[in-house]
């Protein structure tokens, strides 16, 4: 009987420190690289354990916001422009190709 305890306490001793084992290696190997990459407000992946970088699409093509909200105003104004030249054209006449 004495022997059978002792193997059972050995038994669950190594569950609980296989236990701890990977609670430890859990938090130092995923959660905390977690806190501290999305502390620094990029991107983190747990299945490959990698901190990415955002990249805005502006840092790829070169082109900045202000440029594509101008690019945006100069085709609304062109499209206005030439619905104001179509209603001031007269009713018989054929619209003028550009």
């Amino acid at each position: 009987m004495n022997r059978t305890i002792n193997q059972l306490k050995l038994i669950f001793l190594g569950v609980f420190a296989l236990g701890c084992v990977g609670v430890l290696v859990y938090t130092f190997g995923w959660q905390l690289p977690a806190q501290r990459c999305e502390a620094k407000k990029d991107w983190w992946d747990w299945r490959t354990r990698t901190c990415a970088h955002p990249v805005l699409l502006s840092d790829i093509t070169g082109r900045t916001t202000e440029e594509v909200l101008a690019e945006k105003a100069a085709k609304a104004k062109a499209a206005a422009d030439q619905a104001a030249k179509e209603k001031a054209a007269p009713a018989g006449a054929a619209p003028a190709k550009p």
